[in-house]
């Protein structure tokens, strides 16, 4: 009889442990993300210096990163292939999208990333001034049963109606996703601009805090630069400017999605 008993009183302890197991929430989780028109590298001292460029990201130590104005082969480079170089020296995957042909290579935009790339997708953009296109990269997040849809962004910068016609068609484009997206880049587009509207209307969220103003690096001017969202859990966001006045002729933007714990 005793040792019935015990076998019930560990069988209950059993159930009770699995369940408060269950039921007990997983550490919060933080989504580092930066973006960084490089102007190919070129700094406003005319020098091409990449580690340079990877000493900035490295600042915001980030889990993706979106580039804009990414040389690849391209003659005023050397035949280097930028996006390679910056994640090679930053330790991260990384993701070309080119926009144009241009000096016997390609010229557009890419994303480096320390997540697992699950996926690619390039989206043309009407033409303005020259070429443009987005880069959706699809990357793995730890506790995401979907991908995050992680997209780098160029838009015409003469302009705004270009730039309409640029936003409408990445909306469509990505009017079928159903996961977590983010784009980040140079939007070549100011708070309240009719293209940036667009992403209003159409419920996107356009982290916006009190004015990060990025361009030009030396003595900014304006705000262009942007992490625009839709569909990503609840989180508190840190969002801010990476005051580097000499790399390129922006300055980076960066932020830290903090998710709470979720029960698992």
């Amino acid at each position: 009889m005793h040792r019935i008993f015990t076998a019930i009183i560990i069988a209950v302890l059993c159930i009770s442990c699995t369940a408060v197991s269950e039921n007990t929430p997983t550490e919060q989780r933080t989504l580092r993300v930066c973006s960084y028109n490089i102007h190919h590298g070129q700094g406003m001292d005319g020098k091409l210096d990449l580690e340079r460029i990877a000493a900035v990201i490295a600042k915001a130590e980030p889990d993706v990163v979106a580039l804009q104005e990414v040389d690849q082969n391209c003659t005023r480079t050397g035949g280097r292939d930028l996006a390679k170089e910056l994640g090679e020296l930053l330790g991260m995957q990384h993701r070309f999208g080119k926009a144009m042909d241009f000096q016997g290579g390609g010229y557009g935009v890419a994303v480096l990333s320390k997540l697992p790339i699950v996926g690619q997708v390039r989206h043309v953009l009407p033409k303005g001034d020259e070429p443009r296109c987005a880069l959706e990269v699809k990357v793995r997040f730890e506790g995401w049963d979907a991908p995050l849809s992680f997209v780098s962004v160029h838009n015409s910068w003469r302009r705004e109606d270009v730039r309409v016609r640029q936003v409408k068609a990445l909306l469509e484009a990505l009017a079928d996703n159903t996961n977590p997206t983010i784009l980040a880049g140079d939007f070549n587009a100011t708070p309240g601009s009719e293209s940036m509207k667009l992403f209003e209307a159409a419920q996107w969220r356009i982290l916006d805090e009190g004015g990060k103003k990025t361009c030009p690096s030396v003595e900014p001017r304006t705000e262009i630069d942007f992490f625009v969202t839709r569909g990503l859990p609840e989180a508190s966001i840190e969002h801010d400017v990476i005051e580097e006045k000499v790399a390129s002729d922006h300055r980076p933007i960066h932020a830290v999605f903090t998710f709470p714990p979720t029960k698992q």
